[in-house]
């Protein structure tokens, strides 16, 4: 983030030149719609409280946007909205929680490694059809 300065009594302090990032700025940061952003922290999903500017506009900050690509992990993996609430629930209650987010997370683990088995056979059965459509190709 860029700095200006000020110059006050014999000292010179550098001064954030703006707080967090915008929505749209987010957004792009994040790969996900202004749309998404504004649906996660409607439905509770932000760890914190988003900032506003002056004019009332969002600022996302570098943890909200961290937040937000894990959070975009989560769903696109499947895990369900109530899930990833549960999960930010108890990462806001603090460190007496690390033994049950590291459970839901280990649980969330294996059925991603279950629909990345059943990806796989697909993708085999799907293998073999296409070497099937190149032999008849080439015979022809």
């Amino acid at each position: 983030m860029h700095s200006k300065f000020y110059r006050g009594h014999m000292t010179l302090l550098p001064v954030p030149a703006r707080e967090g990032v915008s929505i749209a700025e987010a957004a792009a940061a994040t790969d996900v719609s202004t749309h998404t952003l504004r649906y996660y922290e409607r439905e509770g999903l932000m760890l914190t409280p988003i900032d506003r500017a002056s004019s009332s506009h969002r600022r996302y900050s570098d943890a909200d946007i961290s937040w937000v690509r894990f959070l975009t992990r989560l769903r696109l993996t499947g895990m369900p909205i109530a899930g990833i609430r549960r999960y930010t629930e108890l990462v806001r209650v603090g460190e007496s929680t690390v033994p049950e987010r590291r459970e839901l997370l280990v649980a969330h683990r294996e059925r991603v490694r279950a629909q990345l088995d059943e990806i796989t056979a697909s993708l085999r059965a799907i293998d073999h059809k296409i070497d099937i459509y190149d032999k008849e190709i080439s015979l022809s």
